[in-house]
C-alpha cells in the first residue's frame, strides 16, 4: 500500500486533534474530490513499518483524540491490507483514542451488504473503526458548512452501535 501524506495536527477529519493518514489509491474518482493526486495506487510512498511507528509517536500525546484514514479510498482491498497492522497497533497502544474512517463506500449496501460477507479484512478492520463517513462525495451536494464531511449525501456512523443493530447509527457530534 502506498500513502499520500500523514498529517500530525489535522482538525478538519474528526472529532478533536488528530493525526490523519491519506491512503493511495480509489476507483471511486468522483468528480471534485480534494484529494484527486491520491487515485492513483501509486502515488506517493510505500506505507511501512516505519510509518506506522511514526503514527504511534504521534498519537501518544494527551492533546490527539485519535487517528483518521482517509483517500484516496481506505477501503480498497489492498489498501485495507496494509492498514490492519496499523489499526491493530492503535488499538493496542491507545484503546482510548478513537478511529476515524473516511470511505466512498456506504455502510448499509457496501460493508454490510457486501464487504463484510465476502472479505476477512473488513471484518476485522471493521472492529478497530469508531467513526465512519460514508459515501462518496458529490459536487452538487457539496456543503461547507457541514461539519466533517463534504457533501449532504454523506453520513457520519457510530460504528460500534450499527453493528449491534446491523443498521446505520448516526454518530453524535
Amino acid at each position: 500500500m502506498n500513502y499520500a501524506d500523514i498529517k500530525t495536527a489535522d482538525v478538519a477529519n474528526g472529532k478533536g486533534v488528530r493525526v490523519s493518514l491519506f491512503v493511495s489509491g480509489c476507483h471511486h474518482h468522483c468528480k471534485g474530490c480534494f484529494n484527486e493526486e491520491a487515485w492513483n495506487f501509486n502515488y506517493g510512498k510505500e506505507f511501512t513499518e516505519k510509518e506506522i511507528d511514526k503514527i504511534i509517536n504521534e498519537l501518544d500525546h494527551s492533546y490527539i483524540a485519535g487517528l483518521s484514514i482517509l483517500g484516496g479510498e481506505p477501503l480498497e482491498y489492498i489498501n485495507q491490507k496494509g492498514l490492519l497492522p496499523l489499526l491493530r497497533k492503535v488499538k493496542q497502544e491507545f484503546p482510548n483514542k478513537d478511529i476515524w474512517c473516511y470511505t466512498g463506500y456506504t455502510f448499509d449496501k457496501d460493508i454490510l451488504g457486501n464487504m463484510l460477507e465476502n472479505c476477512d479484512e473488513t471484518k476485522e478492520l471493521i472492529k478497530y473503526i469508531d467513526v465512519l463517513v460514508d459515501g462518496k462525495f458529490e459536487e452538487e451536494r457539496k456543503d461547507l458548512n457541514l461539519k466533517f464531511r463534504g457533501s449532504s449525501n454523506q453520513r457520519i456512523i457510530d460504528v460500534k452501535q450499527s453493528l449491534k443493530v446491523h443498521k446505520v447509527i448516526p454518530y453524535e457530534l
